[in-house]
């Protein structure tokens, strides 16, 4: 029987793929990273401070996994988030999943972060850039501008 490798990660370290290792039962290997963007709702940003509770963040990320395994037939599943602040072009999520064929990865893979945006307990809050019209800034974040990761 082949075992399932799964990591998941809640981290504050920037993200970097592992190296690929795989079984020989595998024959798809799909990655992919979440990168922030340099604007937010219209806005230009410098960054976003990711909050999370990580704890219930991890234990949710193994439930999906879980439930990706079930439904996809994976046999490697990698979730690394990262959290505090992280600038414009960096990546805030790296996932991978592997399995014996591509279809499947690559449904798994959207599958695995439509529900991670949908439950995992993870918060952004954008660093949008200083306005500089008619000499009305804004300073950074609006108080109480924190928005789930799971709007975007």
């Amino acid at each position: 029987m082949i075992s399932l490798v799964c990591k998941v990660l809640v981290t504050e370290a920037p993200l970097e793929a592992p190296p690929i290792e795989v079984e020989p039962a595998i024959g798809a290997a799909v990655d992919f990273f979440g990168i922030v963007r340099g604007s937010e709702d219209g806005r230009e940003i410098e960054g976003i401070d990711y909050e999370a509770h990580r704890e219930m963040a991890e234990h949710q990320l193994r439930k999906i996994v879980e439930q990706a395994t079930e439904n996809f037939g994976l046999r490697q599943v990698f979730i690394y988030h990262r959290i505090g602040f992280i600038a414009v072009g960096e990546p805030s999520l790296f996932m991978r999943v592997c399995s014996p064929h591509r279809n499947e990865a690559f449904r798994a893979g959207q599958w695995i972060v439509d529900e991670l945006k949908k439950k995992v307990p993870i918060w952004k809050r954008p660093n949008f850039k200083a306005n500089v019209v008619a000499g009305v800034g804004d300073a950074g974040s609006e108080p109480g501008s924190t928005i789930p990761a799971t709007a975007k």
